[in-house]
């Protein structure tokens, strides 16, 4: 599939509602790192993104950061075309600190109001073709387009609906017993 504003907004305005009902009503058991555990808050030195471990609630946590200072920030930044359209570094630990002592009803209610507002500014835009041919640079990855930049936040929900869903069913690994070979979701 061609990338396509609608249709990415479609994708878009479905995280929030989706990760409501799957995570809106459960315990803390099921979404913050097990009592004890510092596993999820610990990033490996020979890797430059160390998530597999976060815990929903971490993800909720980042997904918030990335609608404060990534998605549409980085957007305006490509489309005021300045002399130097790089982008502000993303910090993808901020979660940690923003997010801590939050109850997860508040995160999930931040998450849901920032991206109704980012979604309201993208649809506003009303993009040519041309427009989303328009590049940033990247401190990391270098010169990036528009269309790119906006691609990836669908993908990178997409990415983190699956790392929720994959955090919650390895609470459960050793308990599914034999069924474990059945479920690839623990191989991960």
């Amino acid at each position: 599939m061609n990338f396509d504003i609608l249709r990415s907004i479609e994708a878009l305005s479905a995280t929030p509602p989706a990760l409501r009902a799957l995570l809106g009503n459960l315990s803390d058991d099921w979404v913050k790192p097990e009592t004890g555990s510092e596993k999820s808050r610990i990033q490996h030195p020979e890797s430059k993104i160390q998530s597999a471990a976060w815990q929903p609630y971490d993800i909720v946590g980042h997904l918030i950061h990335g609608e404060q200072t990534d998605w549409i920030a980085r957007a305006r930044i490509i489309l005021d075309q300045a002399d130097d359209p790089t982008f502000v570094p993303f910090d993808r630990f901020a979660q940690f600190e923003n997010s801590h002592g939050k109850p997860l009803a508040q995160l999930l209610e931040e998450f849901e109001k920032l991206r109704t507002e980012n979604i309201d500014i993208l649809r506003a835009w009303k993009r040519t073709d041309e427009q989303l041919e328009l590049e940033g640079n990247h401190p990391e990855l270098g010169r990036v387009t528009l269309r790119q930049l906006l691609a990836t936040w669908v993908v990178h929900d997409l990415n983190h609906v699956r790392q929720i869903a994959t955090a919650m069913a390895m609470r459960y690994e050793t308990e599914v017993g034999p069924w474990k070979e059945y479920l690839t979701i623990l191989r991960a």
